[in-house]
């Protein structure tokens, strides 16, 4: 790509669909390494990265959410991410059988929003998710003269996504280093 002009490529995470390609690989993504991955790779003199994702309510977790909260923060401070977040909804679900509650954090409407309200600053999309439900928002970006391309993993991409941009990538197989510290198991206790 050395005679290709530089342009300006936007990123928008989808956190949830991120977690499950780390669960396979049991390593965290190093979101800086990552970061320089995306600029090189598409030759961008312009990087954002947005990252949406869900969290638990205050209270809701044996398990403190602080560390969470510091790594928006490092995300935002440290990367320069723009971070979309917001608590998991509670859903109390009825049945014969009694209650049971049910948490949502479904962060594809802000994912879409943002992608429809900044395409006129980028040239190029970079979409991390899986979900078919995207195929809308792709075909409005390419309509639009923008290149759209996804990565995901092979074990949580739709195949309408998977071959409906300008390019797959599977971040399962991708070469160079990308990823960090293993992930860590909590203890289940009794």
């Amino acid at each position: 790509m050395p005679n290709e002009a530089k342009k300006i490529v936007y990123v928008f995470i989808d956190a949830s669909n991120l977690w499950q390609a780390q669960k396979v690989k049991g390593k965290m993504f190093d979101f800086e390494k990552l970061k320089y991955f995306l600029k090189e790779k598409f030759n961008a003199s312009e990087l954002q990265v947005f990252y949406y994702t869900a969290y638990p309510k205050e209270g809701t977790r044996e398990q403190n959410q602080d560390g969470k909260h510091k790594f928006y923060t490092y995300l935002k401070k440290g990367l320069g991410f723009i971070v979309r977040k917001k608590e998991l909804k509670r859903i109390v679900e009825h049945s014969d059988l009694g209650d049971s509650i049910q948490e949502k954090g479904n962060m594809d409407v802000e994912m879409t929003i943002d992608a429809i309200h900044f395409c006129k600053k980028y040239d190029t999309a970079v979409l991390f998710t899986g979900d078919s439900d995207f195929l809308a928002l792709v075909n409005y970006l390419r309509n639009g003269s923008k290149k759209v391309f996804i990565f995901s993993s092979k074990n949580n991409v739709s195949q309408e996504l998977r071959t409906g941009g300008d390019g797959y990538f599977d971040v399962l197989n991708i070469e160079e280093d990308i990823w960090g510290r293993d992930l860590k198991h909590r203890e289940n206790k009794p």
